[in-house]
């Protein structure tokens, strides 16, 4: 399964590119994370919690950083063991590029299944996937941007919490 997308978010590159060495943003990002130890250097052990049709399954494995280009571009990838469910194994190729605005976060991704969960059919794992894939990058920007400037200030402070963490983490 293959996809690709951007992002246009309203911060510096540096920020981007602090934001997604940070495990800290990693693991609030990546969907059902219940523990991410490690490093970018050496890797990241992960616990993910998650529902694919109705297969639930907790997945242990390792999500790797590699073919950094400081700044503009690199690779997250996964591996990881569902028990009697199976594995599920992908990455994303990140691209950042400076806009007017910020800056754009390109992204491809592609991912494979096996076990029980690759019997659920082709349809099933490849919306789980981009689902899996847009919440990722979705809470991703949220919190490195924060809240749309647009929204009411009632919107903005329920989601204070979490829009724009670490944004406010680093003082951007």
């Amino acid at each position: 399964m293959k996809l690709s997308d951007s992002r246009e978010i309203r911060s510096d590159v540096a920020t981007v590119w602090a934001a997604i060495l940070n495990p800290e943003v990693l693991k609030e990002c990546i969907p059902g994370c219940q523990s991410l130890t490690g490093s970018a250097t050496e890797g990241y052990e992960a616990v993910v919690k998650q529902k694919v049709g109705p297969v639930s399954a907790t997945f242990t494995g390792l999500v790797q950083l590699s073919d950094i280009v400081e700044g503009k571009s690199l690779r997250i990838s996964g591996e990881g063991k569902g028990g009697v469910a199976g594995f599920a194994k992908g990455g994303a190729d990140v691209v950042l590029e400076p806009t007017e605005s910020g800056t754009r976060l390109s992204y491809d991704v592609d991912a494979t299944v096996g076990g029980k969960i690759a019997q659920l059919g082709s349809r099933i794992i490849d919306g789980f996937a981009k689902k899996m894939a847009d919440e990722f990058f979705t809470r991703f920007q949220d919190a490195v941007e924060g809240p749309d400037e647009e929204e009411g200030a009632e919107t903005a402070a329920e989601d204070a919490p979490k829009k724009g963490w670490f944004k406010r983490l680093v003082g951007g």
